[in-house]
């Protein structure tokens, strides 16, 4: 792997003198980027792979939707249409992306859109008072007023390299245009000598606030039947859990500590499946040999396929800080009161 790695150091040099000049463009406004007159906040990351965006963004919306008219706007990584859409109970995964149609399934408050130009895209957003950029910290057309960055606790971009050869989509340098860091992921016994030695090494980079937070599951397993159940219960049942997110490894560990007997079939991040795959997990789960079983998936694998495969449940996780929650929410909100 070494060697690999030495082979890719000359691209990843490439990589990074083109990131390093288009940033610097930006910086010096011969790249237009565009500012808007509300409350731009823009949640990402340095990192390719799963930081936990979508908790972030479903944690912003709790905490702004009763007082402010918000609107999401996505990408819609992977999805097939091109443009502006609004997403809403008519569309599916692949017209706008299975984070999007999450968002919207869950909170039909609030206006989630997709639009690969996010300057048009908020243009569009006419009605709304906030807008959260989802996975947007490099989309530099746009000037968004606050931005979270969000970096895993195992995988810290300070200790990471640009691409090929690392997993950063630019030089560590560009964690400086955020507002806050948010550490994700952290196992809920992080101590306090821990947490010191994190923010050295993000010190190195970044003075501003450092958060830390970690992922909560749910206590119970929602069906597309709307049955329920208990995830105390869950070492009842023969599990065929399907996942298509970037790092499935705390699931599997956390399914493991109920002592849930399981098996995983696994697939890519933002996985579109087809019928022969879905086929295929039919015949898996009709194999097992348990009266008590049950497919489980993931909350944004679920949109995909609830309608394809019977008895599946998802388990649904969200952000939770280990510590400073009101400090948080209150950069976010009074950078909000500042801008209206």
């Amino acid at each position: 792997m070494k060697f690999i790695r030495f082979l890719l150091f000359p691209f990843a040099i490439i990589y990074s003198i083109v990131t390093t000049l288009r940033n610097y463009f930006f910086d010096l406004g011969l790249f237009a980027s565009t500012s808007f007159d509300k409350p731009i906040i823009a949640v990402g990351n340095l990192s390719v792979g799963g930081t936990g965006k979508t908790p972030q963004i479903e944690y912003l919306i709790k905490l702004l939707k009763s007082k402010y008219k918000i609107g999401v706007l996505s990408r819609g990584y992977g999805r097939t249409t091109k443009g502006f859409v609004l997403v809403n109970e008519t569309k599916n995964a692949s017209e706008v992306g299975d984070e999007p149609l999450q968002f919207s399934k869950k909170f039909d408050d609030v206006i989630i859109a997709v639009d690969e130009n996010r300057v048009h895209g908020i243009q569009q957003l006419k009605t709304t008072e906030v807008v959260l950029l989802d996975d947007a910290f490099q989309h530099r057309k746009v000037k968004a007023g606050f931005y979270v960055l969000l970096t895993k606790y195992n995988e810290l971009f300070s200790n990471d390299f640009v691409l090929p050869v690392g997993n950063l989509r630019e030089r560590r340098i560009g964690v400086k245009r955020t507002d806050v860091v948010v550490v994700t992921k952290c196992p809920n016994t992080l101590d306090r000598l821990e947490k010191e030695a994190i923010l050295q090494l993000i010190n190195r980079y970044f003075k501003g606030p450092v958060f830390f937070s970690s992922i909560q599951y749910s206590d119970v397993l929602v069906s597309n039947t709307n049955k329920e159940i208990k995830t105390s219960e869950l070492s009842k049942f023969e599990v065929l859990l399907v996942t298509g997110i970037a790092n499935p490894k705390p699931l599997e560990n956390y399914l493991s500590a109920l002592n849930c007997t399981f098996k995983h079939q696994k697939f890519s991040d933002h996985h579109q499946f087809t019928e022969k795959e879905i086929s295929n997990i039919k015949a898996r789960f009709e194999a097992m040999q348990s009266e008590n079983k049950i497919v489980l998936t993931t909350e944004k694998d679920f949109v995909r396929l609830s309608n394809h495969i019977n008895n599946l449940y998802y388990l649904a996780i969200e952000t939770s800080f280990l510590e400073h929650q009101t400090k948080f929410d209150s950069l976010i909100t009074n950078y909000i009161e500042r801008n209206l």
